[in-house]
């Protein structure tokens, strides 16, 4: 997530630093971009100039100091609460006062990662789609005290990049999520039932629904152990068994059968 977000930033015309935790997920992250950039170009939906400009535009660092001068962070490390609050709290300290803190997460309340800042003001959530560079939206979650002017901000560098922003407030799951996983649990359900077998689950949802991944195939793209995570986030918040997680979900995340990210899911990759 974090490499679509910088190559979409830089596409954009925005300076952009990418921080991670060591060189070798930097360069990885930059390679990530590069590729995808070489395959905008030989599909000539970019020129090669205006692909070489946009990786001029990306720094890298693995240190965090090296956001302190940064107008807008976008955090999009894994969805650990603890490492998100102890992330944004190091972000308060190093950044500029007027700088916006935004999270992409998927789950975890903005107002919790808000309350781990001084600025619970400028404190926002940026939810991009995965694959970024391909997904339109960006979901636009506000906090209880994020101010009107950083919602409007973000909203502006998120049509920027090319995306469409829509708002909602700060809720278990937000819109996205609260919708989409319940479904995926379901599918899995319907296969943990027998129902049937994955290939007719995906092609079902596909082909009269008209998604263009089946939710099975979807939860393998997202990572199962990342679904199992927000549906713990919905059943809790919410407080309603009708979001407990299926059994069977539990047991391959049990297994570290992940999805696409482990070679196993419930397709072999």
């Amino acid at each position: 997530m974090g490499n679509g977000i910088a190559q979409v930033a830089a596409c954009s015309g925005m300076e952009v630093t990418i921080v991670d935790i060591k060189q070798e997920y930097l360069d990885k992250g930059l390679s990530a971009i590069s590729n995808s950039l070489d395959k905008l170009v030989l599909k000539e939906r970019m020129s090669r100039e205006d692909a070489d400009s946009a990786l001029s535009l990306i720094d890298s660092s693995i240190e965090l100091d090296a956001l302190s001068d940064c107008d807008l962070v976008v955090e999009a490390i894994p969805e650990i609460p603890d490492l998100k609050f102890s992330t944004f709290s190091k972000l308060d300290s190093i950044c500029k006062p007027q700088a916006i803190l935004a999270s992409n997460t998927s789950s975890i309340s903005i107002n919790e990662i808000a309350g781990h800042t001084n600025r619970p003001d400028r404190v926002i959530g940026m939810h991009f789609m995965n694959p970024v560079p391909i997904m339109k939206l960006v979901e636009i979650i506000n906090g209880s005290e994020t101010s009107e002017e950083v919602t409007s901000q973000v909203i502006s560098a998120s049509e920027e990049m090319g995306k469409t922003p829509l708002s909602c407030r700060d809720s278990p799951g937000f819109v996205s999520n609260r919708i989409l996983m319940p479904m995926i649990n379901e599918a899995i359900l319907a296969l943990q039932e027998g129902v049937a077998e994955p290939e007719a689950i995906d092609g079902i949802m596909k082909l009269g629904m008209n998604h263009p991944i089946g939710p099975l195939a979807l939860a393998d793209l997202i990572g199962l152990d990342t679904v199992l995570h927000i549906m713990h986030v919905l059943e809790e918040g919410i407080g309603s068994d009708k979001y407990a997680p299926a059994n069977l979900l539990v047991e391959m995340v049990e297994k570290g059968q992940l999805g696409r990210k482990t070679g196993s899911g419930f397709y072999q990759y």
